[in-house]
């Protein structure tokens, strides 16, 4: 079942599928959201602020809106 980046829970670990038609798209191809690797939800600020997630070894923080472009897997 695929979902937004922003809807993981915390320390859940996802692939990702797809990254949706933004101004923002090869922003976050460069920062590695690329087709397949895994992320996982490390931090999430309160109020609907940034959310930080582990992406191939280094913390990437990202705004909720930036987060909503990015389709995931959950892994088991």
């Amino acid at each position: 079942m695929e979902k937004r980046l922003s809807e993981l829970e915390l320390n859940e670990t996802a692939a990702v599928v797809s990254i949706g038609a933004s101004e923002l798209r090869s922003k976050l191809l460069e920062m590695g959201m690329v087709k397949d690797t895994q992320v996982v939800l490390m931090m999430r600020a309160p109020f609907g602020g940034s959310l930080a997630f582990d992406v191939n070894g280094y913390m990437l923080s990202l705004r909720r809106d930036e987060a909503e472009l990015v389709t995931v897997k959950p892994l088991a």
